[in-house]
């Protein structure tokens, strides 16, 4: 472990840097909304649960934005954002451990109950085996562990961001049981950003065409999953909850947000490289 790792606020060459600094600052702004929250007593009626809740979502919520980095980087062709993925992927664990750390709470930090509900609980084992996942890419973040490791066997190693964002996400549906609405629209943003890693060159984005078509998939699986889970899970139509997909009278459905963002991108990169270099400037 070397100083930088342990000063994530300094650059490569060990100054401060003004950027890492600021986005650090917005990593642990929820934490201290949910503290501020819990100090004035305003987590409602069952306060551990809600924090609990808070900080899972947080969690899932840092992990794709991990795996944004790399495409945000490609696209803007802004190299110092590739500065963010250790900072983003280690406060995505901490607010991970966060989570378990206030399920332990609710339970009254009774260790032994706590592991048994995790082995007795179908959706609590998932969401547990994706903290572990994550407990392992955090450890072997640091530039030790690169060099350790070697470049080949620390690439595959991290692939495990992968099936640990599945667990995650299957684990957020499960329990937040009838209303899935923010699973869907994360379990979309996944699909897109996997999607966008099989279209992807090396070392570049994909074509502008590439990115319509895949905002366009990304949006239709994020209809399919919610129209399966509505259809197999609960005793939802699953039609009417597709056709609400094409009523945006009381708001965007998750797959349509999937869409808007997905065409955003693909808007972005069809910018020319001189006036997003000029902007950037």
């Amino acid at each position: 472990m070397t100083w930088t790792d342990l000063t994530p606020w300094r650059d490569r060459a060990g100054a401060f840097s003004p950027f890492k600094a600021l986005v650090l600052a917005a990593l642990t702004l929820p934490a201290l909304l949910l503290a501020h929250a819990a100090w004035t007593a305003s987590l409602g009626p069952k306060p551990w649960q809600a924090a609990t809740h808070d900080a899972g979502t947080w969690a899932i919520r840092l992990l794709l934005l991990s795996l944004l980095v790399t495409p945000l980087r490609q696209i803007t062709r802004q190299a110092r954002v590739a500065e963010l993925r250790r900072m983003v992927g280690v406060a995505c664990f901490a607010y991970a451990g966060l989570h378990l750390l206030l399920y332990a709470g609710d339970l009254g930090f009774d260790w032994l109950k706590v592991g048994s509900e995790i082995i007795r609980r179908v959706y609590l084992t998932i969401g547990f085996v994706a903290l572990v996942a994550l407990a392992v890419l955090t450890a072997t973040s640091t530039d030790g562990a690169v060099k350790r490791l070697g470049g080949v066997a620390w690439r595959r190693l991290h692939r495990l961001v992968f099936p640990a964002g599945v667990l995650a996400l299957v684990h957020f549906t499960l329990q937040s049981k009838a209303d899935v609405t923010e699973p869907m629209l994360m379990a979309g943003f996944f699909a897109w950003l996997i999607g966008y890693r099989l279209l992807a060159p090396a070392g570049g984005a994909p074509g502008v065409v590439a990115m319509f078509v895949l905002a366009m998939g990304a949006g239709a699986a994020t209809a399919a999953l919610e129209f399966a889970w509505y259809g197999l899970a609960t005793g939802i139509d699953p039609w009417r909850v597709l056709a609400a997909n094409l009523d945006v009278a009381f708001g965007l459905r998750p797959a349509l947000w999937v869409l808007v963002a997905g065409l955003g991108a693909a808007a972005l990169r069809a910018v020319p490289r001189a006036r997003r270099v000029a902007r950037a400037a």
